[in-house]
């Protein structure tokens, strides 16, 4: 059965096939035609697997996100980052990293940081003299901090396939997501001194003072939403509703940029974007159980332990498949369907699962701005109306960039888990 499934998701992916859809009907082939369990199973498991409690996080998130994209919060973050590196020689560019991981804090989502903070940054990068692919890469590589920095929907999905506390992987994402973005500060500036970018980028900048009284209270919610959840005042998932609540009052009452008007084609776009989320997590439900069912995941732990002797082989040999798989695969089916499998094996080679969580979590964050399947990517791409190809010579630095923080992660667990074992 298992040979009939993957035959079958190579075709249905090679056909140009949605990945939710094309699961769902490999799980089919295989239950149909080369077992005798019952197709009952398939809505069954699919059920099953969005019957979650904290899954409930993921559409108010989204919502969040879009409702902030639209009220008015990510022009003063933007505002904000630039009030702080704005004066620098590629303090644009510097911009761009920052505001994605202010933005990241309170969106949990990196598509939507793409499309709200590009929509701003990326034409007043090229105004500013920017190549438009570097501006474009620049936009797509900062946005996948979006799945490190809390609260981040790919964590949420990774503590409840693996049973991990959701609260320990959102505090173990805040190492990851600096160092990404400290890294790419500092390349950055380096890079724009060296090759002369950046030079006007002095202009219509705001005070600091200025940017923070206008941008103060979006930069609140996170510490609402972060400090509510260790505070004990609420649960990540009820955190998730704070935020749609505090982001609508924000919006829509304080700064007066979300008119009713607007809210219908928010909700719907939110709905569209959950739908999606949650049909890739119930056809990754179903998929998990008849992999489970059929004892691959023993077989694969045995191989696992037989060839690799020692932690440094294993996360080795994890991050180069998980890479590959990051490039071809969405993030939430990827996490979904792998995690289960390789987190108990990372266990019996003293890995801690929080750590592994982090580490599976950059890997896929890396596949969202590389081709051939980079959802980041392809979001920068269409803000700047560019073609994939027209952005790969500039793209790859960045990708070497999160490479280099990628192993510091994987072999320096502290990284991930320092504030971890402060805070527990």
């Amino acid at each position: 059965m298992n040979a009939a499934i993957g035959l079958s998701l190579i075709i249905l992916f090679s056909l140009g096939v949605p990945i939710a859809v094309s699961i769902v009907l490999a799980s089919i082939i295989g239950i149909e035609f080369f077992s005798r369990l019952p197709l009952l199973l398939v809505p069954q498991q699919m059920f099953v697997g969005i019957d979650n409690f904290p899954l409930m996080a993921i559409p108010f998130f989204i919502l969040a996100g879009n409702l902030m994209a639209a009220g008015g919060i990510s022009r003063r973050l933007v505002d904000l980052a630039k009030s702080l590196v704005g004066g620098l020689q590629g303090g644009l560019a510097m911009t761009c990293v920052l505001t994605c991981m202010m933005f990241a804090a309170v969106s949990g989502s990196s598509v939507a940081t793409t499309f709200a903070i590009g929509s701003i940054l990326i034409p007043a990068m090229v105004k500013h003299d920017y190549p438009r692919p570097l501006a474009a890469s620049i936009q797509a590589s900062s946005a996948e901090l979006g799945v490190l920095i809390p609260p981040s929907i790919p964590l949420i999905l990774y503590g409840v396939s693996t049973d991990t506390s959701i609260g320990k992987l959102f505090i173990a994402g805040i190492g990851p997501g600096l160092l990404i973005g400290g890294a790419l500060l500092l390349f950055l500036y380096l890079f724009c001194k060296v090759r002369g970018y950046g030079l006007r980028d002095r202009e219509d900048r705001h005070d600091f003072p200025t940017a923070f009284k206008r941008a103060w209270l979006a930069m609140l919610m996170p510490v609402v939403v972060i400090g509510g959840i260790y505070g004990g005042v609420f649960t990540p998932t009820e955190a998730s509703a704070v935020a749609v609540v505090y982001a609508l009052i924000v919006g829509g009452l304080i700064y007066r940029e979300l008119p009713l008007a607007e809210l219908l084609p928010i909700f719907k776009q939110s709905v569209i974007s959950t739908t999606a989320v949650m049909l890739i997590i119930a056809a990754a439900a179903l998929f998990s159980f008849l992999i489970s069912r059929s004892g691959l995941p023993g077989e694969v732990a045995g191989w696992v332990t037989e060839v690799f002797d020692s932690p440094i082989a294993f996360l080795l040999a994890v991050n180069v498949m998980l890479l590959i798989v990051g490039m071809f695969i969405e993030t939430s089916a990827a996490i979904l369907v792998l995690a289960p499998i390789f987190t108990p094996i990372a266990i019996q080679y003293g890995i801690d699962p929080v750590h592994f969580g982090l580490i599976v979590v950059v890997n896929l964050a890396l596949g969202m701005f590389t081709p051939p399947l980079g959802v980041n990517l392809f979001a920068a791409c269409a803000v700047a109306k560019l073609s994939v190809d027209q952005l790969l010579p500039w793209l790859m630095r960045f990708v070497l960039v999160v490479l280099a923080c990628l192993i510091a992660i994987t072999y320096l667990p502290w990284i991930s888990l320092g504030l971890v074992d402060l805070l527990y």
